[in-house]
């Protein structure tokens, strides 16, 4: 057994008599963290955000007024981030199974690249509805629409200061948050323009606003979609370079001659793995050079979840710069 930097113990699996070996640790101390509070806490939000987003989808109708269904539209966008940090920490206590080794994480990073796609397509209708009323405005009914906005402003308010009851340190309560704040400018704006058409009359600054709210949801719905689908297709987290990490591991690591096949990759969001090839110099003990490689990619580079494969003597392949001489680095 071996025996990695959080303590949990891993089996070692040697593939071949003497010649190759590979060790697959299982840590996932770097995923987000799952409690009970986090869960009832998001879902309130989340319960809260929705109900009024529909609310404020009617009033936009009865209304006539794109900037409070364009607000609703922004709304959406928290109710997604609210959505998928519950599904998070829904889905991240169901068990893995036989035929799904990383349980249902990745329905998370699913999800939300759907709703990304959801919402350009939103961006895009209020953008041509914003259009045709610049051409040809139409009536809108100031009152109801300054009621509607108004409550939704005190709902985004409830929904910030619930958030702020549970973990904000947690990555996707984080931007929860900054999406909830988001929404409470585009609430101040449907205010604005609720206010100026009731008392001057003038309805084009109904889709102008509703142009600016667009602007928000356009940013965060591409910012989601670029996440997503770098997760699904399987790139490198944005804060780890493979050169930077081969070459720590090459001078921090005793034992190791060469870094070669590493790949890094997302199963969900915070919950980076990687597997890679370690050429050992004669004599090295490929147990303790496992566990050395594995104690860096986790407490360096936060990568919980790795497979290491050892290569011996013309095994290895390496292309790129083996292990620099004389290298000064601190050794484990």
């Amino acid at each position: 057994m071996s025996r990695d930097a959080s303590g949990h113990d891993h089996a070692a699996h040697d593939h071949g008599a003497h010649e190759r070996g590979s060790d697959h640790g299982h840590d996932h101390s770097h995923a987000p963290t799952i409690t009970a509070s986090n869960e009832r806490t998001v879902l309130l939000a989340l319960v809260l955000t929705a109900g009024f987003m529909i609310a404020e989808v009617i009033g936009g109708l009865l209304s006539g007024s794109l900037a409070l269904i364009a607000d609703a539209g922004h709304m959406l966008t928290d109710a997604v981030a609210l959505g998928l940090a519950w599904a998070g920490f829904y889905f991240g206590k169901r068990a893995a199974t036989s035929s799904k080794t990383f349980g249902y994480l990745r329905l998370e990073v699913l999800a939300g690249f759907v709703n990304a796609v959801t919402l350009l397509l939103l961006v895009a209708w209020i953008a041509w509805e914003a259009v045709g009323r610049l051409l040809d405005p139409s009536p809108v009914l100031a009152g109801p629409m300054l009621v509607v906005a108004i409550l939704g402003l005190i709902v985004n308010i409830g929904v910030f200061l619930i958030l702020r009851r549970a973990d904000t340190e947690h990555v996707n309560i984080q931007g929860a948050m900054l999406h909830v704040l988001g929404d409470l400018l585009g609430s101040v704006a449907a205010i604005v323009a609720a206010a100026a058409i009731y008392f001057t009359g003038w309805t084009p600054i109904d889709p102008i606003l509703s142009v600016l709210i667009l602007l928000l949801i356009l940013r965060s719905a591409w910012a989601l979609l670029k996440n997503s689908l770098h997760i699904l297709l399987e790139g490198t987290p944005a804060n780890i370079d493979i050169e930077a990490l081969r070459r720590h591991l090459l001078e921090r690591v005793e034992g190791v001659s060469c870094v070669d096949h590493v790949h890094v990759w997302s199963i969900t969001s915070g919950m980076p793995s990687a597997t890679l090839e370690a050429a050992i110099e004669p004599g090295a003990d490929s147990r303790a050079v496992t566990r050395a490689i594995k104690r860096e990619l986790s407490e360096r580079f936060g990568i919980g979840h790795s497979t290491v494969e050892i290569v011996w003597g013309d095994e290895a392949a390496c292309p790129l710069e083996a292990k620099p001489s004389g290298s000064g680095g601190h050794r484990h």
